[in-house]
């Protein structure tokens, strides 16, 4: 199902690209850069943890200083949690995400192809937390059951942030940091009874075409 959601998505992408980049006033970019992301809980310990970024965007004239962003970025998650092993020691076990993001952003410009800034919804499409088979039955650390860390690896397919950012270069490349929040809890679907909330810092750079 999900894989079917992302080609939905480009197919859609794809078709915005078509009918707007012959206008003169519209920009088509690529996308490149590095996230951090981490999950606020209270239930377990976690620690931040990079990843990728890489994605197509169309950045459009809206109103006066206003442009119009619409874009769909590929993202590979990683944090980790803190956890028990076979022999009690204490480690910190990192999970990996996959996802789609597809966002719809207005961007006020200070300084026309120099500076701007950004806010908006953005949708992301998830697969699963993926852990390191030797390391899926480690135990999370200080709960009060004994559940395995593999619990969390099913989590909500679909999570909703709203998303802020700051633009800054020359026409043609620009640098981009945006920070996003995830809405819903991203364990919803998982083992444990457990909530948290996605958090998300990008460094991306932009090339305009």
């Amino acid at each position: 199902m999900t894989k079917k959601l992302l080609i939905i998505c480009l197919l859609i992408t794809a078709t915005s690209f078509a009918q707007y980049g012959y206008r003169d006033s519209n920009m088509i970019g690529i996308t490149l850069g590095l996230n951090q992301f981490n999950v606020t809980t209270s239930d377990f310990k976690t620690t931040p943890g990079q990843g990728w970024n890489v994605g197509l965007s169309m950045r459009g004239n809206f109103y006066n200083n206003w442009d119009a962003l619409y874009g769909i970025q590929f993202s590979e998650y990683n944090f980790k949690v803190e956890t028990l092993n076979a022999t009690m020691h204490i480690r910190e076990t990192n999970l990996k995400l996959p996802c789609a993001n597809i966002t719809f952003q207005l961007s006020y410009k200070f300084i026309e192809n120099h500076l701007s800034v950004e806010f908006g919804p953005m949708v992301q499409i998830n697969g699963k937390f993926a852990v390191e088979k030797t390391e899926e039955n480690n135990i999370i650390n200080d709960i009060a059951d004994d559940i395995p860390i593999k619990s969390l690896t099913d989590v909500s397919n679909v999570s909703f942030y709203p998303v802020a950012g700051l633009t800054a270069g020359v026409r043609n490349a620009r640098l981009n940091i945006t920070y996003q929040y995830g809405v819903n809890n991203i364990f919803a679907k998982a083992d444990g009874g457990f909530s948290g909330h996605a958090s998300v810092i990008n460094g991306n750079v932009i090339f305009y075409f």
